[in-house]
C-alpha cells in the first residue's frame, strides 16, 4: 500500500506562551469530558509495571531530503506554520515505516489576535489498516462518530505516533500541568502503578524549558507500552521514558481520540484521512 501523503489540518493541545495571563492547563487541553469506557481500564490485573525513564539507544531515524517544497517526495509542509513533516518515519527494529496520516496546527485567539502554538502530525503503521476493513467505504462523518474504530486502532499491536512540534516557547511545568489535567480525570481509580507512572512522566518535564522547534514524540508501540521522546535540536537521539501503565497510555490516547476528544478537529482530520484510504 502506498504511503499516505495528503496533509490534513487539525487542532490538538493548546500550548500557551509563558507570558500569557490565563489558566494554562485549559489553554493546553481544555476541560475534560467523560470518555467512553474501555473494558481493560477497570481491571487492575491488566496493568503492567511502572515505566522507567532510563535512556536507551536512538529510536528515530528519517531519510534526509534536499526538497523542502509543499508536497515534496519525502516531506509535507504544514502550510500555516511552515513546519515540515516527513511522509515516512522509520523506527529501528520494525520492518515497516510509519506513514503520515495528516498535519495540522493549533491557534488560540486572545483579544481577537490569533496565536499559533504548535504543529502536529499523526503517523501510523499501515498494518493497522488491515484491521479496519469493516469501515471501508464509510465517510469521514460516520468514521468520526464510531468510537469503536478508534478503539480498534488503539488495541492494534502496531505503532502509532503523534509528533508535536512547538512553534512557541513554553516551560516544561506548564506543559506537564496541562497534560496532567487531561490525563488524571480519565483514570478513575489510580493504582500504585499508575501513580508511579505519572510521577515519572512528570519528572521528564519539570525544570525543562521547551523552546520553539522542540519535538515531542508520543509513540504507542502496543496497548500496554508508549514511548516519550523530546528533543530541542531535531529528531530525538533517544527515548526519555517508556510507559507501561495501560491506564496511563490509554488515558493519553483518549485525550486525542476518545469519545470526548479535547480537540474535535484533530479527530475529524484523522477520520477524513482514514475515509480517504479506506475507500
Amino acid at each position: 500500500m502506498a504511503a499516505i501523503s495528503t496533509p490534513i489540518c487539525f487542532s490538538s493541545l493548546v500550548i500557551p506562551c509563558k507570558t500569557w495571563k490565563t489558566n494554562s492547563s485549559h489553554l493546553f487541553l481544555g476541560k475534560f469530558a467523560e470518555p467512553h469506557a474501555n473494558s481493560f481500564r477497570n481491571n487492575p490485573c491488566s496493568l503492567l509495571s511502572a515505566f522507567s525513564a532510563t535512556r536507551i539507544q536512538p529510536h528515530f531515524t528519517v531519510k534526509a531530503s534536499s526538497s523542502s517544497s509543499v508536497g515534496s517526495a519525502e516531506y509535507t509542509e504544514e502550510p500555516v506554520t511552515k513546519v515540515k513533516f516527513q511522509k515516512s518515519l522509520n523506527l529501528p527494529g520494525y520492518s515497516s515505516p510509519l506513514s503520515l496520516l495528516g498535519t495540522g496546527y493549533r491557534e488560540k485567539v486572545f483579544a481577537i489576535i490569533g496565536v499559533k502554538v504548535y504543529a502536529a502530525g499523526l503517523y501510523i503503521n499501515q498494518s493497522i489498516l488491515s484491521k479496519l476493513n469493516a469501515w471501508k467505504g464509510k465517510g469521514a462523518a460516520n468514521i468520526q462518530e464510531d468510537s469503536s474504530l478508534f478503539d480498534t486502532i488503539y488495541q492494534a499491536p502496531s505503532e502509532k505516533s503523534l509528533k508535536i512540534v512547538l512553534v512557541r516557547d513554553v516551560d516544561g511545568k506548564t506543559f506537564w500541568d496541562a497534560l496532567d489535567d487531561a490525563i488524571s480525570p480519565r483514570i478513575r481509580i489510580p493504582t500504585p502503578v499508575d501513580e508511579s507512572a505519572l510521577s515519572t512522566f512528570r519528572s521528564i518535564f519539570q525544570g525543562r524549558n521547551l523552546m520553539k522547534g522542540t519535538f515531542i514524540f508520543l509513540t504507542w508501540l502496543d496497548p500496554s507500552k508508549m514511548l516519550v521522546s523530546i528533543s530541542g535540536d531535531g529528531l530525538p537521539s533517544g527515548v526519555d521514558a517508556t510507559i507501561e501503565s495501560e491506564n496511563v497510555t490509554f488515558a493519553l490516547y483518549d485525550v486525542f481520540f476518545g469519545g470526548a476528544p479535547v480537540s474535535p478537529s484533530l479527530k475529524a482530520s484523522v477520520a477524513t484521512g482514514l475515509a480517504t484510504i479506506l475507500k
